[in-house]
């Protein structure tokens, strides 16, 4: 299990997360949940490595996390970082360099199961196109832990299904992942955990028919009271 302990991240004078508590348990899917400036990305990144908390303590089944542990988190950001020149094959043995957990043979598949070229270069790709490759990068690497900040954005509504049935089905294990998306309604579907986040700050969390037993309402209607 990973707990997150009293997390801070100030930027100057911004704070962007806020004495966040959290654990995130194996075998869990979660959306996180927040607008614009709650700090969703920034958490992510702290979970990755990418950037360290400026208070604050992220430990691994109680001991602190360490950059072996790392290794083996995916996290897929929001900004495209394809090579234009690359074909998908190509990324995928790029991938397959800096990454010890990448499977290749998982990667080749998942392609054919969003309906990807292989052949075809990041360049000549549309915006569905390449949220799909990011998908199967991402998922093609045997993680613990797989983040995905706001993997639907800009997506129109078949390549959504194709990325949620891919998501479901090719999650196994104690395998956690974390999805970040304004899109709440399409998570709902495929998310088993909810964690809001406000002001840098988890507000609410929990097993989403929980919450919706609790509050007799669905994760739409919870994101529109705590953030309306």
């Amino acid at each position: 299990m990973i707990r997150c302990e009293h997390l801070v991240k100030r930027y100057s004078n911004v704070v962007a997360v806020n004495d966040l508590n959290l654990d995130i348990i194996p075998g869990q899917i979660y959306a996180l949940i927040g607008p614009n400036g709650s700090g969703k990305s920034t958490f992510m990144k702290m979970l990755g490595g990418i950037t360290k908390p400026t208070s604050g303590a992220i430990t691994l089944d109680g001991r602190p996390i360490s950059y072996k542990d790392k290794a083996h988190i995916a996290y897929m950001p929001t900004e495209s970082y394809f090579f234009n020149y690359m074909n998908c094959i190509q990324f995928g043995r790029y991938y397959q360099d800096f990454f010890e957990d990448f499977n290749m043979d998982k990667y080749m598949y998942l392609l054919q199961q969003m309906e990807l070229d292989p052949k075809r270069k990041c360049r000549e790709m549309s915006t569905g196109m390449a949220a799909k490759l990011k998908i199967a990068i991402t998922l093609s690497r045997d993680s613990y832990l797989i983040m995905l900040d706001e993997p639907l954005n800009g997506i129109d509504i078949i390549a959504r299904d194709k990325i949620i049935s891919t998501i479901r089905g090719n999650i196994t294990g104690n395998t956690s992942v974390i999805m970040s998306s304004h899109l709440v309604d399409e998570m709902e579907q495929i998310v088993n955990q909810a964690i809001f986040i406000k002001n840098g700050s988890c507000v609410l969390t929990g097993p989403t028919d929980q919450l919706r037993n609790q509050y007799q309402m669905n994760l739409t209607d919870m994101y529109r009271q705590i953030y309306a």
